[in-house]
């Protein structure tokens, strides 16, 4: 599944996307305290401008993202990243990044959520996993060779994205880079014409794993029930 779990099972639509917009909007927050807010100097924040935009999230809303996240409000709310490792089902590696304004909240609740796998201390799970650069981009051309692109662009490595993620008549793919050279990346692509959605430090299974239709389908299960609760911001594990 590449770098990034993604959620396949099926959610009310309006509830789905009233969840993606208030995730979007807190990572345009976390990236704008990180980085500033001006987004030509930072990466971050420019890939979640562009995906919040073409999951149409209002002006509004991310301009008070912005403020909120530059320190521009007085509304006291401040996010912190937190990152939680364990198992799914089968002994399957997992990695669950939270974005969120009260850490014991979130830390109750994940425990929760983990009753049937197993949540594990700080790198129990992490050696598992490398930290890479991660910047995903489409181009509006129906047929390019990735592998050339990402040697243009200082790129590790690179794979194709999911059809679906990609506009009819041009190519999508995820570049991997060592986390120093993620703007480096993220800037030469830009400059070939390619669109950043998202670009940003993420973890990459070293060893992926295979399961059975049943076990992948608990596990699938399991992933989507920690990934639709609201202070979750990604979820990175192993299964392929």
């Amino acid at each position: 599944m590449g770098a990034q779990w993604k959620h396949a099972g099926k959610m009310d639509a309006a509830n789905r996307k009233g969840k993606l917009v208030g995730k979007l909007v807190k990572e345009i927050m976390v990236a704008t305290k990180m980085g500033g807010p001006d987004p030509t100097g930072n990466a971050r924040l420019r890939a979640a401008l562009e995906d919040a935009r073409k999951n149409s999230v209002t002006k509004d809303a991310i301009e008070r993202a912005i403020k909120r996240g530059s320190g521009q409000t007085d509304d006291g709310v401040t996010y912190s990243t937190l990152t939680y490792e364990g198992f799914a089902p089968h002994q399957v590696p997992v990695i669950v990044e939270c974005l969120t304004e009260n850490n014991n909240r979130t830390a109750g609740d994940i425990r929760v959520l983990f009753r049937k796998g197993q949540l594990g201390s700080s790198g129990s799970v992490a050696w598992m996993f490398d930290r890479v650069g991660v910047v995903e981009a489409t181009v509006s051309k129906p047929s390019v060779d990735i592998e050339e692109a990402a040697i243009e662009c200082g790129a590790q490595n690179v794979e194709a994205m999911d059809q679906e993620d990609v506009p009819t008549g041009a190519t999508g793919a995820v570049f991997h880079a060592e986390p120093t050279d993620l703007d480096a990346v993220n800037k030469a692509l830009t400059e070939r014409g390619w669109a950043i959605s998202k670009a940003e430090l993420g973890y990459v299974a070293k060893n992926m794993i295979e399961l059975a239709p049943e076990a992948r389908k608990e596990v699938e299960q399991f992933l989507g029930d920690i990934n639709d609760y609201d202070d979750v911001h990604r979820v990175y594990t192993a299964i392929r």
